[in-house]
Formats: structure tokens, sequence, C-alpha cells
């Protein structure tokens, strides 16, 4: 997802990998945007703390998008559609 969204190739969207918030590690974050794009494997399927963190993480006006590792290895292109579309949208 990185080499995916690395080097603005959501032109002009700048994002940060790995990043530290509060107590969480934050997968891909555009802070411009305040989106921040998590990939998850199953797991996280049914994660009582996944919404916790998602809640505090909407309590400081962040917007979530969440994808499958599945989807981001065999859909990759889809992914970014959605990614973008979500940049876009505010």
């Amino acid at each position: 997802m990185w080499r995916l969204l690395r080097h603005r190739q959501l032109n002009p969207f700048k994002f940060r990998r790995q990043v530290p918030f509060q107590s969480f590690i934050l997968d891909f974050v555009c802070f411009e945007k305040r989106l921040v794009v998590e990939i998850d494997g199953s797991q996280h399927a049914s994660s009582g703390r996944d919404e916790a963190r998602d809640a505090i993480l909407t309590g400081e006006d962040f917007r979530i998008s969440r994808y499958w590792n599945n989807d981001v290895l065999q859909r990759p292109n889809s992914v970014l559609e959605d990614i973008l579309a979500r940049l876009v949208e505010t």
C-alpha cells in the first residue's frame, strides 16, 4: 500500500505511514484531509478495540477507511480509487 500512496502519487494529497497518534499507530494518514487508511487482516473482523479506536479518531475529526489485506493485494486500483474518492468528497 505504501508503494501506491507515497511520493504524493494521489497528487496533491500527502500520506504518512506508521504515524503515532495518541496511543495508536495509524497505518497511513493524510492530515490535510483528516483521513486515516487502515489495512487489516481477518483478526479485525469484529474487533471491539477497533471500534473504540475509531470512536476516538472520529472524535478528533478523522475519517477512517479500512481495507482488507486481500483487497490491497488483489485489487489495488479499486482501493486507490476508493481512497481518492474519500479524499475529494470533503
